[in-house]
């Protein structure tokens, strides 16, 4: 198999369970929160983006929307997930730079720990996908298995 695909599409061979509940519920949530930068754009889409002082708001609102929806459908369904997972840190990163470090500077550590702590479990999250991958019930288990069996075929029929 191409050795950029095994690396995205690898995880270990035995994945615990509870990984999937991990997958679910992050990329509920990022597809959620994407879904809502375009129903209330004035609350949490470009309205957000241009209070917080986010330069070209009008673009990197929808960008963001588009980037959080797209890569928790990824992570749901366990296709691309350490991409997704990536994409997904960094912009939790974005976030907590943009939005908590102000609280923080502003009001203080525990006004920011209470404003942060979904932005926290969601980097944490992420960070985990990236490091272990999607798991065993994941399109890319499946993709890697075919993938594989494939690579053998032809390894197979070219020494024969």
């Amino acid at each position: 198999m191409n050795q950029l695909a095994d690396r995205i599409l690898s995880t270990p061979d035995r994945t615990p369970a509870p990984l999937l509940l991990v997958r679910g519920v992050a990329g509920f949530v990022f597809l959620l929160e994407g879904i809502l930068k375009f129903v209330s754009p004035d609350k949490l889409g470009i309205g957000r983006f241009v209070k917080i002082g986010i330069p070209s708001p009008e673009v990197l609102a929808p960008f963001v929307g588009v980037v959080e929806i797209a890569c928790g459908l990824l992570i749901v369904f366990g296709l691309l997930t350490r991409f997704a997972a990536l994409a997904l840190i960094i912009d939790m990163l974005v976030a907590i730079a943009s939005t908590k470090v102000p609280i923080l500077l502003h009001s203080g550590f525990w006004d920011m720990a209470h404003e942060a702590r979904l932005d926290f479990a969601m980097l944490a999250s992420s960070c985990v996908l990236l490091t272990v991958g999607a798991g065993d019930h994941s399109i890319d288990a499946w993709l890697r298995k075919r993938l594989g069996a494939q690579q053998s075929w032809r390894m197979t029929v070219s020494q024969e």
